[in-house]
């Protein structure tokens, strides 16, 4: 076994992107937000404001509290996606990207002599360089390198910010012992507690285990892949099948009304159905929810046979929305799920609903042209602007106008 993997994860992304861009925010503790709002949650801090326990998830009105100082900052996806594929062109420009794996985060393939521990060092050295002169001198990452993928994340995690670690695989399985169960990719408070029932509360209690025993813990072939990643084994990864496609919107105040929840959802399904055809699935079943104040959830389902077009999408949310009962809404939300995948799927028998489909393609072609929202449901009139676009961690953002 020899080193494989180079992996690089971006510090604190949104944070420094945002003190890249305007220098009086630099040295100082920035909470990054989707809406100035103390009732909404922190969607990224700087390491200054991570100093005084602020993290991703921290209500905003407590983390005012928690650093009096403290500098909040509005989310600007767009700028975040310019700033990702600049990123991207710069260490591809040093070392070839095998992978994207978020917005930042990405994986890179280490070739002959490469795979050598002090090649691959030199490279990560190269990679933060250029990334400090061509991208942003603020703009920190931590590089990890590993004999296969999933250590060369861990391995960003265990010395940041701009970190560089190396793990070898002579000292495998026993250079993780020191980790938190939680510091291993996948294994959150859920799989945790789960691990904690076997038994198991640490990684060297992890590590001592048969694949069988990992087998029956992860109820599936995981867990004979994690027995092979903790010994630095080169798995080839597993194909994946897209199980839904959604977006969900926080209604800012003046929108928590029932007419303007509508126009926001027929917006987030404009969105969603035209990620779905990007990314070349049909959806069969679609599922609305909105939530209340003070509290309460409604949520209502509908069955679109094999869909792809928006117009029958928001025929359907339509009859689903007479059954949508009064009271403010705070938060509305769309998924479309039971995909199918371009080449599993026919296409409509009947010239309506094929038409129908070429429309929202012909859609999809002009917005990409002449900018969003050239053409769009009328159903949205006056929401064009509303619930702009999120930049999931664990999602690759797209340049696409049909995303933004």
């Amino acid at each position: 076994m020899s080193l494989t993997t180079l992996f690089i994860d971006m510090d604190a992304y949104f944070a420094s992107v945002e003190q890249q861009e305007r220098p009086e925010l630099r040295h100082k503790a920035v909470a990054v937000v989707p809406m100035i709002t103390d009732t909404t949650c922190c969607i990224a801090a700087s390491y200054e404001a991570k100093h005084y326990g602020i993290v991703t998830g921290t209500r905003v009105g407590q983390a005012r509290r928690m650093c009096p100082g403290l500098h909040i900052v509005q989310a600007r996806p767009d700028v975040y996606i310019r700033f990702h594929h600049a990123i991207v062109a710069a260490v591809e420009s040093c070392l070839h990207v095998n992978a994207v794996h978020s917005i930042d985060e990405m994986a890179c393939r280490l070739m002959g002599v490469e795979k050598q521990p002090r090649r691959a060092v030199e490279i990560a050295r190269q990679i933060k360089r250029t990334l400090r002169e061509e991208v942003g001198d603020y703009l920190g990452c931590s590089i990890g390198l590993a004999p296969n993928r999933v250590l060369a994340k861990v391995a960003t995690g265990m010395q940041k910010p701009d970190g560089l670690v190396v793990i070898i695989p002579e000292e495998l399985p026993d250079r993780l012992y020191s980790l938190e169960l939680t510091k291993l990719p996948g294994i959150g408070p859920r799989m945790r507690n789960r691990l904690h029932r076997h038994g198991v509360r640490t990684v060297r209690q992890l590590c001592a285990l048969s694949e069988q025993r990992l087998q029956n813990i992860w109820q599936s072939v995981l867990g004979r892949r994690w027995w092979h990643w903790l010994r630095g084994h080169d798995l080839p990864d597993i194909p994946t099948h897209r199980r839904t496609v959604g977006h969900s919107h926080v209604l800012p105040p003046n929108l928590r009304n029932r007419t303007d929840a509508r126009k926001v959802l027929v917006r987030l399904i404009h969105r969603a159905a035209a990620r779905l055809r990007n990314m070349g699935y049909w959806a069969r079943q679609m599922m609305i929810y909105v939530t209340y104040i003070p509290q309460g959830k409604w949520k209502s389902r509908a069955g679109l046979g094999l869909c792809q077009d928006t117009l029958t999408m928001v025929e359907a949310f339509s009859t689903l929305w007479e059954r949508c009962p009064q009271g403010t809404p705070i938060q509305v939300g769309i998924t479309l799920f039971d995909l199918v995948a371009d080449n599993n799927a026919s296409l409509p028998l009947f010239a309506s609903e094929r038409n129908r489909v070429k429309l929202a393609r012909t859609m999809d072609i002009l917005n990409a042209r002449y900018g969003a929202h050239t053409i769009y449901c009328g159903g949205m009139y006056g929401a064009c602007e509303s619930a702009p676009p999120r930049i999931a961690f664990t999602n690759i953002p797209r340049l696409d106008p049909t995303e933004m």
